[in-house]
């Protein structure tokens, strides 16, 4: 009898280690994950031949009550570069010269494809650490660890959730890997994408910045009305770009 017992105990303890590495080996490392975003990113980007859409800026300073608002059309083109038209502007005229607009400015300059790589999510400009992989608005997605391998107020210091059967950038958030000026105590930042048919496409980001002088200033942008120059059929690979926003003072 204890022959038995130890003979079945030994054959649970083999199947449960074998589950548990068969488990670990379907995972991918975070180094792997990435790479194959980024090569789907490259096909989607070709499939897509740009895109087109509109966002709704609105700055919140707690300290003077005071707001600022943009709407803008973006226009990506094949190479990646975005154009801004501002199509209206409303309220606290000094924060829509020196910060929204400068926020416009400072992206449409990142997106160049001499520059474009340096602020991208890849193995070039940081390290990823694989955390988990968990639910994500009815989807499943894996959470990386983004550490920035220098200090760049282009880059970010945080996690990204990558869809996990689009490989697709679903979730950023964190902070800038170096802060944006002397005047700014702190950023934080929450960027969410979602899926509108082959592809997918920023849907909101918010931020909160809290400065020396002006205080606790918040700022979102609502995207909407994106659509790619070329549609896809369903079934093809989605598009999703790789880059995170924060505001700046």
């Amino acid at each position: 009898m204890r022959v038995r017992l130890v003979l079945a105990s030994m054959l649970i303890w083999a199947t449960g280690s074998a589950g548990l590495v068969a488990a670990q080996a379907s995972t991918p490392t975070a180094d792997e994950v990435v790479a194959t975003m980024l090569a789907h990113d490259t096909q989607r980007e070709a499939a897509s031949g740009g895109y087109t859409g509109e966002r709704e800026y609105v700055l919140d300073n707690h300290l003077f009550k005071k707001r600022a608002q943009l709407l803008v059309r973006v226009t990506c083109d094949r190479g990646g570069t975005k154009h801004f038209e501002v199509m209206s502007e409303d309220g606290w005229k000094s924060a829509n010269k020196r910060v929204l607009r400068q926020m416009l400015v400072t992206e449409s300059d990142s997106s160049r494809p001499d520059t474009r790589a340096r602020s991208r999510v890849t193995s070039d400009n940081y390290t990823f650490r694989m955390i988990e992989t968990t639910r994500l608005e009815g989807r499943t997605a894996y959470v990386i660890e983004a550490i920035p391998k220098r200090q760049d107020k282009s880059l970010f210091r945080g996690r990204i959730w990558v869809d996990t059967e689009d490989y697709a950038l679903a979730r950023v958030e964190g902070e800038p890997a170096k802060n944006p000026s002397f005047w700014t105590r702190k950023v934080q930042f929450v960027q969410q994408y979602h899926k509108a048919g082959a592809y997918w496409f920023p849907m909101e980001t918010t931020s909160v910045t809290d400065a020396r002088v002006f205080g606790t200033t918040d700022v979102s942008i609502r995207y909407f009305d994106y659509k790619p120059t070329f549609e896809a059929p369903t079934d093809a690979l989605d598009h999703s770009p790789t880059e995170a926003h924060y505001a700046e003072r």
